[in-house]
């Protein structure tokens, strides 16, 4: 659902994007930078709102289902495109879901916190909110890793901090539960991103190519997740609400969740091409600068009571994103 970069690695909605290393093979179209960066806003945007539509608007209480919905969408799209031979992937080994399984739980984790979040929580907050894996992030890599930052990327994790606490304070609509889901999510995400580097260095020893592409990664957590989901779904007693909720036999609610699984897969396809026809510093700034619309459209199209202080706390913490774009990039340069 929001952007963020560790080490090279975009994580967005639960999916994984590389500026650079292994990349699968696409065509690279000229004079498309523009196109491909719409695409790749518009994705990424409306995956989010269409999840906060599905989940409040409807009034959903699934959400371990709805996302089981979605990455079975992605697991038979990109099955089927691998089939035509329009993309490769690597064959799902047994060594290799073996290796991927213990990030891939985190996976799960990352993503139904998502949903159960945004449920209670309006989209501006939740992009607000989403800043404070930066921190968590910055701080495991300190202390994981060894690896230091600069004064610039220190404040602008500082101001992220300051955006999140003053927004949750100014929020008319705080909800603890919600607040809750989202802070265990900004643990879950920041942890995913630790671990994904190593897991994915591992996983390449045990494919048949040596490599690791994009599709194979979304091929590989998305099917991982179908059983583990299923589990939760039942132990979350979502089973039952499923058979008695009236929303399962609307053919309109089954074209939107369709929809949010389409969007999701859409947000690896475009953001792959928006990368061949940039690069990652352009990549990155536009990700965080994608957030400002994000979240007025979260406004308004939801009549999210706000007030002037909340709604300044919301725009600072989209300030300190691009402000922490910014300082990643001079610190990498």
């Amino acid at each position: 659902m929001k952007s963020y970069e560790h080490d090279g690695l975009d994580l967005e909605d639960g999916k994984t994007r590389k500026p650079g290393g292994d990349k699968p093979t696409l065509r690279k179209i000229p004079n498309q930078a523009l196109l491909s960066g719409l695409a790749y806003c518009v994705s990424s945007c409306s995956m989010i709102l269409v999840n906060k539509f599905v989940l409040s608007s409807y009034n959903f209480n699934a959400g371990i289902f709805l996302m089981l919905y979605q990455n079975l969408v992605s697991v038979i799209i990109v099955m089927a495109l691998s089939l035509m031979g329009l993309i490769t992937t690597e064959p799902l080994t047994l060594r290799l879901m073996k290796v991927w399984f213990p990030v891939n739980v985190i996976f799960v984790g990352m993503l139904i916190t998502s949903m159960f979040s945004l449920k209670y929580i309006n989209v501006a907050m939740v992009t607000v909110l989403k800043n404070v894996t930066n921190v968590i992030t910055a701080v495991g890599e300190m202390y994981l890793f060894n690896k230091h930052h600069d004064n610039r990327v220190w404040l602008a994790l500082f101001l992220m901090i300051i955006s999140a606490v003053s927004g949750g304070i100014t929020d008319l609509s705080f909800n603890a539960v919600g607040y809750a889901w989202q802070i265990a999510n900004c643990f879950l995400t920041a942890s995913y991103s630790l671990t994904l580097r190593k897991t994915m260095d591992t996983a390449k020893q045990v494919t048949q190519s040596g490599n690791l592409n994009e599709f194979s990664m979304v091929l590989l957590n998305n099917t991982l997740s179908l059983p583990l989901g299923l589990i939760l779904s039942i132990a979350f007693n979502e089973v039952d609400y499923l058979y008695n909720t009236p929303l399962l036999r609307l053919p309109s609610f089954w074209m939107v969740m369709t929809l949010s699984g389409l969007l999701g897969l859409a947000i690896s396809f475009t953001s792959m091409w928006f990368l061949h026809q940039t690069g990652a510093t352009t990549y990155s700034l536009v990700g965080s600068l994608n957030k400002i619309p994000l979240s007025i459209a979260g406004i308004v199209l939801f009549h999210v009571p706000t007030s002037l202080q909340n709604s300044a706390s919301i725009l600072f913490g989209l300030v300190a994103g691009v402000v922490f774009a910014r300082a990643k990039m001079r610190e990498k340069s």
